[in-house]
């Protein structure tokens, strides 16, 4: 399989977890904004759709960042093993596929949620908010890869 198949398996990849990602947001939007009594009062079901949310942001974020951000470098035959992540995340910004900072802050925030999901209720809750607000962000990040793939090596996805 050649660079360009694996992309496009890549983004297909990512167009699946975009639209759980999307079904999770459009479940949970009549409990939003969270706050922490409306946080203990959930029941398994909403807890289990917050999980899908926050499980298919990160699958999305790991999927772009560690295989799509890559492969799409390697097609326009940018130097990507000799790249750090920054000079990646830099040269996506001058290609103006991507806001460099918009990027770490979302990942930043990611990480939080992560380590903090059990023990911090309060944090919990501020991270589950900013997750569900900047989803958006992170899903149009997801549509301006895909719109640069289909111009630049048509490679299209159907998702939307």
């Amino acid at each position: 399989m050649n660079h360009q198949e694996i992309l496009k398996e890549r983004l297909f990849e990512s167009s699946l977890h975009k639209k759980r990602l999307k079904s999770a947001l459009h479940k949970i939007q009549f409990i939003m904004p969270l706050d922490g009594e409306k946080y203990k009062e959930l029941d398994d079901i909403f807890i289990s759709i917050l999980d899908q949310m926050l499980f298919r942001f990160t699958k999305l974020q790991d999927t772009l960042g560690e295989k799509v951000f890559p492969l799409i470098l390697i097609l326009l035959e940018e130097p990507v093993k000799k790249m750090s992540f920054i000079d990646r995340l830099n040269r996506l910004e001058e290609l103006e596929i991507l806001d460099k900072s918009e990027w770490v802050s979302l990942r930043a925030n990611r990480n939080e949620i992560a380590h903090e999901y059990s023990y911090n209720e309060e944090d919990v809750v501020e991270n589950i908010t900013f997750i569900y607000e900047k989803s958006s962000d992170l899903m149009a990040i997801y549509d301006r890869l895909s719109d640069y793939c289909y111009r630049k090596f048509t490679i299209e996805i159907e998702d939307k």
